[in-house]
């Protein structure tokens, strides 16, 4: 991987006594002393990563794979099955993936986050598979009486060079032999791979789209009925008094709680639960944003930003919106607490932690709480958080009896987490037509790492430095500009904040990318030009020359359209968006065509990551444009999506086309790449097209619906 320095490898590898063969494995490298915090983590986890993937053969010649990450529909699921059919020499369609539960010995090794899951699994998974590959064709050549070599495997099916064939179920239980001599195992050359690198359908698709896949609602717990809270008025109020009698007198209500974040409803149906929390008669005390607005805050924030220290020509700065993290599954979790114990059903990115919190709120021993990650539909970060699970163990334990908790729509939107508003000013230093230096210094409210690395440890631990230090190991300017200052103050309000994708970088690098422009503008070159001569990586330079290549750039373009480019590096991958865009109806500016050029250094799944890109290109196009939520009263005024203006397909290009590069031969980051290079595109397409500087995101920002009621 390029800015690592491995030098061995060695496979550990834990025979874990089953009925059938269950394994696991690790593999061990040397980190080059640049770590982004992908890298940070995987080091994090070093100690326990030889637990991390478990493998199963069955006699049936299925193969189980209990994953430790969360599935939010990334298609994790998929890509971490197709290491396992590779190295195995199986059918993608025999490994059955599921989510592990809170698993609090791999202590850093859970936490689903910062595009790191296939690099952290990557060697784990393909070290575990290649182990159990060997002792399958170790318990074969015993079974046959003939030497390893004589053994081969291909898609599940064991032969013998005599032509003596067999499944591989058929010596699972032999394979579990703790005395069973193998010989070393390795996994595969990358020459050697024939799954990693296809595009097969994702393996839960069929699921997905017939309903089949469960979530958190879909769960059939005993006795589990549902839950809605009503919530308070502005974020961080609690309740003074509520009239509980008229509550339990309404049609279908079962019981009500008074809990910290609001009042619980438990009722027959969610219908009636909803229709009673609308309707409850609460006393509420102010949450301390009461007198915040959108003004004030962006005040707070242009005031906080340090003072320039270099000397320039070129001055810029910028407004970002809160953005919240949108999820089609709103928060939601079952919970069943008793006495003694506790379990827990909801998507989860941090389970441990969850697990360790929810049992210290409880007074029980974390033994004693189950936590059971499910699937996810949608995260964006949003679910590193674990409030939903939390309160549904606070409802659980109020009412003596389990719960179906499920915030609605408009609780999701103004309660949940949100990305944090920022103010970016930028100064850039010009001399004898070059770029001497270049200052971007940033005021955001805090970010909340309150989940820490995953676990209680860190979690307790975190404050407004961890945002510094993350803000430091992802945002880096790739371009040779002399001089590059960058820093970041946070701002402490009482918001509900969060990791958005693409964290820092989707503001700071998109920010960024339009004053690239401008200073092509000011030196007057081609803006490609000025990118491909300031970049100093090879890898770099081509991502950004294969998307100008494809998308024409430079071409002739009808009045009121235009090109806009830009670039991002980071998670050791990168990549370049072109984007035509049509502003000839002032009112609705409309992407028309997108290339996307991405280099990941292995690509597992070419199509996961081209949908990765994809959703990527849609946020950037959304929260430039539109998508955001006012702060009026200490309280976000979008309830619902017809409110929260994310791009519809109308909104859309139909044109998108993406560029996989393959560029070294272990994977980089990919889930929050495409979204900062993107958002510069639109910006500078926008600009170019309009004539119009823009400096305050999303562009189009009217209060154009009538609020729901608080």
């Amino acid at each position: 991987m390029s800015g690592m320095q491995v030098s061995r490898r060695s496979f550990l590898t834990t025979l874990l006594l089953a009925p059938t063969l269950t394994m696991a494995a690790t593999s061990t490298a040397e980190a080059a002393p640049a770590m982004d915090l992908g890298e940070v983590l995987i080091e994090a986890g070093r100690p326990t990563e030889h637990l991390l993937a478990v493998v199963d053969v069955r006699p049936d010649g299925t193969v189980g794979l209990v994953l430790p990450r969360a599935e939010v529909g990334q298609g994790l699921t998929t890509s971490v099955a197709m290491l396992v059919a590779e190295e195995l020499d199986v059918p993608l369609g025999a490994v059955e993936t599921t989510l592990a539960d809170a698993r609090p010995e791999l202590l850093f090794g859970q936490l689903t986050g910062s595009s790191n899951s296939i690099r952290s699994l990557y060697w784990p998974v393909r070290s575990t598979a290649a182990a159990v590959r060997a002792r399958i064709v170790a318990a074969a050549a015993a079974r046959w009486l003939v030497l390893p070599a004589a053994i081969s495997i291909a898609d599940g099916v064991i032969t013998c060079a005599d032509g003596r064939t067999m499944g591989i179920g058929n010596v699972a239980r032999d394979a579990a032999n703790p005395l069973l001599a193998t010989l070393p195992s390795q996994p595969k050359s990358v020459g050697a791979q024939t799954v990693i690198g296809t595009s097969p359908h994702r393996t839960d698709a069929r699921d997905i789209v017939t309903g089949r896949t469960q979530y958190a609602m879909d769960l059939d717990v005993p006795d589990a009925h549902p839950v809605v809270v009503r919530r308070p008025p502005t974020i961080g109020g609690s309740v003074i008094s509520v009239d509980e009698g008229a509550l339990r007198d309404m049609a279908g209500v079962l019981d009500v709680a008074v809990i910290p974040t609001g009042v619980a409803v438990m009722a027959e149906t969610f219908g009636q639960a909803i229709d009673a929390a609308n309707a409850a008669v609460v006393e509420w005390h102010s949450g301390a944003l009461e007198s915040e607005n959108d003004d004030s805050i962006r005040a707070r924030l242009a005031d906080a930003v340090q003072p320039f220290t270099t000397t320039g020509d070129l001055n810029a700065e910028f407004d970002f919106a809160f953005v919240p993290h949108a999820a089609m599954e709103t928060n939601s979790a079952v919970a069943d607490v008793r006495s003694d114990r506790a379990e827990i059903w909801a998507s989860m990115q941090t389970p441990i932690v969850a697990k360790q919190a929810i049992a210290r709120m409880l007074g029980l021993p974390a033994s004693a709480v189950v936590v059971h990650v499910v699937n996810g539909g949608g995260s964006f970060g949003r679910r590193l958080f674990f409030d939903a699970p939390m309160e549904a163990a606070r409802v659980s334990r109020a009412m003596g009896r389990p719960v179906r908790l499920m915030w609605t729509r408009v609780d999701d939107m103004r309660h949940g987490r949100v990305r944090p508003a920022s103010h970016h000013r930028f100064r850039v230093g010009i001399q004898a037509n070059s770029v001497v230096s270049f200052e971007h210094r940033l005021a955001a409210v805090t970010t909340d790492f309150g989940h820490g690395l995953g676990e209680m440890l860190t979690a307790s631990v975190s404050s407004g430095g961890s945002g510094r230090s993350v803000f430091a190991r992802t945002v880096a300017n790739p371009y040779e500009f002399g001089d590059v200052l960058e820093s970041l103050v946070e701002v402490d309000l009482p918001m509900h904040t969060g990791s958005w994708r693409s964290v820092y970088s989707a503001n700071s690098r998109g920010a960024a990318e339009i004053v690239v422009d401008r200073i092509a503008i000011a030196l007057g070159v081609d803006p490609v030009e000025l990118r491909r001569t300031h970049l100093a990586d090879a890898r770099h330079r081509a991502v950004l020359e294969a998307a100008a290549r494809e998308s024409g750039w430079g071409k002739a373009m009808p009045d009121g359209w235009a090109q806009g480019v830009g670039f991002h590096a980071e998670y050791r991958s990168s990549t370049a968006c072109v984007v035509d865009i049509d502003v000839t109806d002032p009112s609705h500016p409309r992407v028309r065509r997108a290339v996307v050029a991405v280099d990941v250094g292995q690509a597992i799944n070419p199509s996961g990551l081209k949908a990765q890109m994809l959703g990527g290109l849609t946020d950037a196009i959304s929260t430039t444009l539109s998508a955001g939520v006012h702060i009026d009263k200490g309280l976000p005024l979008e309830g619902s999506y017809s409110q929260f203006h994310y791009a519809r397909q109308r909104d859309s290009p139909l044109d998108v086309q993406v560029i996989v590069i393959d560029g070294a031969e272990e994977p980089g980051g990919a889930g929050e790449l495409g979204v900062p290079a993107a958002v510069g595109a639109v910006a500078n397409a926008y600009a170019r097209a309009t004539g119009d500087p823009v400096s305050s995101f999303p562009i189009r920002f009217d209060v154009d619906f009538e609020p729901f009621p608080r």
